[in-house]
């Protein structure tokens, strides 16, 4: 019996290992928070993510009425939203990153995480940016504006993008997310 009770524990253990092993690149990207602090998509493993391209002074900022919106309704079932602002088109985002927290928080009630302002397209595109984009990614092409959204599943695997126009209340959005999120 503890022979067979060794053996289970051991393929457990295996399986595990291989699971961590398999684990996406695309989580693995290192990222700095809104706060600079050190992160990555790792810390969101096993939730759907919604990866967006956010800024303060477009035409598109009152998404983040309908992302927080969003992410509140879904928090609870493993979704998480992650904004990373960039100044990258209309110089749009020009503000520091204690500005736009605050713009955030106090226009919109955001609370979820956000990351460091960065470039999201050109010579200096980000490696998350890179790899969403990128020839290798299952949906390349530079992000042509701000609140470009990329839907990432509970694997780590990039599933869908939205262009800027689709309002986070958008039935192919909030199917998709909820597809992602029926998906264990």
């Amino acid at each position: 019996m503890k022979t067979i009770l060794l053996l289970l524990a051991m393929a457990s253990l295996s399986q595990i290992a291989l699971a961590a092993d398999s684990a996406s690149p695309l989580l693995s990207i290192p990222l700095k928070d809104i706060k600079g602090n050190d992160t990555s998509l790792n810390a969101y493993s096993g939730k759907v993510i919604l990866v967006v391209n956010v800024a303060s002074k477009c035409g598109f900022t009152p998404q983040y009425a309908g992302l927080e919106a969003m992410y509140e309704k879904y928090k609870d079932k493993g979704f998480v939203i992650v904004g990373v602002p960039s100044n990258d088109f209309g110089a749009q985002e020009p503000g520091t990153a204690e500005e736009i927290q605050s713009f955030c928080k106090k226009n919109f009630g955001v609370t979820f995480p956000l990351m460091e302002k960065v470039h999201v397209k050109g010579g200096e595109t980000c490696p998350l940016y890179v790899a969403l984009t990128g020839s290798d990614s299952k949906f390349p092409g530079e992000v042509g504006w701000n609140f470009t959204k990329f839907l990432i599943d509970r694997n780590g695997q990039l599933v869908n993008r939205f262009p800027s126009p689709v309002k986070p209340s958008a039935p192919e959005l909030v199917s998709a997310v909820e597809a992602a999120l029926g998906k264990s």
